[in-house]
């Protein structure tokens, strides 16, 4: 209840590294502290980056920003002991998953740990199998088409809601990547001939290829806001799109079709759209998108967090002279966001990340960002 104020805490905030239990602990302990003296009441935390796992999966293999090595156990559970950490300070805790990212700056599978199950459907001697493992632009996906794919999700989503009093499941947004011009004919387009085959098959109009993948993305969806609502319903499931919604409708790239999941209670809980612009960009300007949103979220059910760029405050970022001197000199560029978007009636908000809230550079935005968090 009341306004959702959470930080996000990624697998770069974590770092690459083998902890021991007692320094783990030391690292929440600390970084939770911080979030909670500093006027938060959620954290956003990664335990899902790369198709791998902060905590003992029967899925996914271990990852390696907790115990170094990609596959190698560290000896206990970060999950387990973050959640309660998160929940003893009064912290909602919202576990972070990327649903379809599995390598970044590799499409080499082998490099994957050997028990992971990317590797075991890349490899497979099923062509079937190795269709659940796409590459693209030197990055390897999930493909978001596949039925196995779709249960992995959904598998792997019920195990942490099972298992631990997480309070949120949390996708941001990594789905389809921008498939380029020819984005008819690449990716996933064989599931999808299969799919217009079966249609004129049974004598069945078939939809066209872009809705065919926004589609595959809602159902996917639906069927995990599902499965975290029949184990605990008081966990609610939300999405943290980018912030521009006519990106998010185009032709050749993510596939979101966040005003569907608006208008309804079946698809999501709660929205926190990435409105990484200031008030001065030349045509995304933090209120006009901020308009936008807020004006397009029609069902009461689902809440409306707003996602705010702690990162480049302080920085010489930004599009055009005006926007990078905003973000670069006003002090006041993140109270002030925070000040619009509640005018406007958001629930909420959330901060990326906890790295940047400690920076040098950010420190006088943060200052003043701070007087408008504590209550």
């Amino acid at each position: 209840s009341g306004e959702f104020r959470g930080v996000w805490i990624s697998f770069q905030d974590i770092g690459e590294k083998r902890y021991t239990k007692k320094q783990f602990e030391n690292f929440i302990n600390k970084t939770f502290d911080n979030c909670k003296k500093n006027g938060f009441n959620a954290v956003i935390v990664h335990v899902r980056p790369f198709a791998d796992a902060l905590y003992p999966s029967s899925y996914f293999p271990w990852s390696r920003y907790v115990s170094g090595k990609a596959g190698k156990h560290p000896g206990f559970d970060p999950l387990s002991y973050a959640v309660s950490a998160a929940h003893k300070r009064g912290l909602a805790f919202h576990a972070w998953i990327n649903p379809y990212r599995i390598a970044s700056n590799t499409t080499n599978v082998y490099k994957l740990p050997k028990k992971s199950i990317a590797r075991k459907w890349a490899v497979s001697k099923k062509a079937s199998k190795r269709r659940n493992v796409l590459k693209w632009d030197g990055k390897l996906y999930f493909n978001p088409a596949s039925k196995d794919v779709q249960n992995l999700v959904c598998n792997g989503v019920r195990e942490i809601v099972r298992d631990y009093a997480v309070d949120g499941i949390h996708f941001d947004d990594y789905f389809y990547p921008n498939l380029g011009a020819k984005y008819k004919k690449v990716f996933d387009y064989k599931e999808y001939k299969a799919y217009a085959k079966r249609c004129k098959k049974k004598h069945k109009k078939k939809v066209s290829i872009v809705t065919w993948r926004r589609n595959n993305v809602s159902n996917m969806l639906k069927r995990v806001r599902t499965i975290v609502h029949r184990l605990d319903n008081n966990c609610v499931f939300g999405i943290s799109p980018a912030g521009n919604i006519r990106n998010l409708y185009a032709k050749n790239n993510y596939y979101a079709d966040v005003k569907k999941w608006m208008r309804s209670s079946k698809y999501i809980d709660y929205i926190c759209p990435q409105i990484y612009w200031g008030f001065k960009h030349p045509y995304a300007k933090f209120d006009r998108v901020t308009n936008r949103w807020m004006n397009a979220a029609k069902s009461k059910k689902v809440k409306v967090y707003i996602g705010i760029a702690v990162y480049r405050a302080g920085h010489n970022i930004g599009a055009g002279s005006a926007e990078r001197r905003e973000w670069r000199s006003d002090a006041n560029i993140l109270k002030k966001q925070v000040q619009y978007a509640r005018k406007k009636g958001c629930d909420g908000f959330a901060f990326f990340d906890y790295q940047d809230l400690k920076s040098k550079k950010s420190a006088k935005a943060v200052k003043q960002l701070k007087k408008v968090l504590k209550y």
